[in-house]
């Protein structure tokens, strides 16, 4: 009897620490790396500006933000759809409704699949 306790013990524990696999092993964030050409165009996401390229930034997973905007003088602005996916480390969860509920609020049960993108701007056309 007090070995089954014993296992029982380490199988509950075992499933407790697997919670919110997804945010514990990859984290909320993924770091996206723009670059364009010409190089010095501001990148917004949300209309909030992240960045001048060529750069990084932080895009947080929970935001559910599919799109950033690019934009320089001289040039067409550009919207570009960042590529998601569902996460497959947040499966460890193993059926804990706990862990699936984390995993959701903190957006980990998705992950920004390309992190770099490069974008060729083009000139705006001059008006006859």
């Amino acid at each position: 009897m007090k070995n089954f306790v014993t296992r029982f013990g380490v199988c509950i524990i075992s499933i407790i620490s697997l919670v919110s696999c997804a945010t514990i092993f990859t984290g909320t964030t993924d770091d996206i790396t723009i670059t364009t050409k010409p190089a010095g165009a501001t990148v917004y996401m949300k209309g909030l500006e992240k960045c001048t390229t060529p750069c990084t930034f932080i895009a947080h997973r929970s935001l559910n933000e599919t799109t950033i905007d690019i934009r320089k003088d001289g040039y067409d602005p550009r919207t570009i759809g960042l590529d998601r996916k569902f996460n497959p480390v947040s499966i460890i969860n193993l059926g804990s409704i706990i862990g699936w509920g984390v995993d959701a609020a903190t957006g980990s049960i998705m992950k920004y699949d390309t992190k770099g993108y490069n974008i060729e701007l083009k000139q705006k056309k001059e008006k006859e």
